[in-house]
């Protein structure tokens, strides 16, 4: 996290130099670990980094939020995801394979209007800590005996601005959505929420699906978002992915701080005992998720529609 929420990164402005830059810090990584590249998708750092087409136009609601930032100038031809694969010991060529997917989105609001002479949005918690949870997870499950089910790792660029990157990969995917068991995204789980016991974790429409309780039956310290008015299962990544049919929701500790969307979202905020037990905390329920054979489902009216 001392880089990606660095000074140095101008915050990982989404469809900027410096998103591209964290596309590849982490592609490196995700490479380091050994794990499978995906050139059939992916343009860039032999098959580690997917460049997606951003809109000649931003939609409008968009671009007044830039304009709001100080930052509505700046040129976003592209944006970046960041990916690999641990193939299972199931998989098989040519086959359908089933596979779990994990992501975050590695962008954030860039530089923008000095708020206390600070012009930089770093983004610590928002979404530094979801991508440092999936690369430490793909750390050590790729670490040891490979799980039956494959592994997908994913970082998304551009979810600030409405979920670009996430949407490019869906049209672009490595493997069939249909392959795709379910979806975790970690979003701000760099301090903890206080509404929740300590070193808990929630998930977003947990009533949505049986998900979330299979995973707590696992060992996963997580329980139902505590804030339902702000409507957080639709505020990430894993919304697009759940309206296309997949069961995705995303696990977080956001207990409203102030530091959101401010350059006080710093890394001095985090609190690394807490991020560093929640993440190790995900091991055994996701490396139990790849080894089984259940299949997650939406209850009764759980899964969004998409809209008209």
């Amino acid at each position: 996290m001392s880089f990606l929420a660095s000074d140095a990164l101008h915050g990982r402005g989404s469809a900027t130099r410096d998103e591209h830059l964290a596309a590849l810090y982490a592609a490196s990584l995700l490479r380091s670990f050994g794990l499978d590249p995906l050139p059939s998708v992916a343009q860039e750092d032999d098959g580690y980094v997917q460049r997606g087409q951003m809109p000649a136009s931003l939609p409008n609601g968009v671009l007044r939020y830039l304009k709001h930032l100080g930052t509505d100038g700046e040129a976003r031809p592209y944006t970046w995801n960041a990916m690999a694969l641990l193939r299972g010991s199931d998989w098989k060529d040519g086959a359908h394979n089933p596979v779990i997917l994990l992501t975050a989105h590695l962008d954030h609001l860039g530089m923008g209007t000095p708020v206390n002479g600070d012009a930089i949005y770093n983004g610590a918690d928002d979404d530094a800590s979801g991508t440092i949870a999936v690369l430490e997870l793909a750390r050590a499950l790729s670490q040891g005996p490979r799980p039956r089910r494959s592994i997908l790792f994913v970082l998304f660029g551009s979810e600030e601005l409405g979920g670009f990157g996430d949407r490019w990969f869906l049209d672009h995917s490595p493997v069939p959505l249909t392959d795709i068991v379910t979806n975790l995204e970690f979003e701000m789980i760099g301090r903890p929420d206080p509404k929740l016991p300590q070193r808990t974790l929630w998930l977003t429409g947990y009533n949505r699906s049986n998900l979330g309780p299979m995973l707590a039956s696992h060992g996963a310290a997580i329980s139902a978002d505590p804030h339902p008015e702000e409507h957080f299962f639709r505020r990430s990544d894993n919304y697009n992915l759940a309206v296309r049919g997949i069961v995705a929701q995303t696990v977080s500790s956001f207990g409203l701080h102030k530091d959101y969307h401010q350059p006080s979202d710093e890394i001095s905020r985090i609190d690394f005992d807490f991020l560093t037990h929640s993440i190790n905390s995900m091991i055994a329920p996701v490396r139990w998720l790849a080894d089984t054979q259940w299949k997650p489902q939406w209850n009764v009216g759980g899964q969004p529609q998409p809209r008209k």
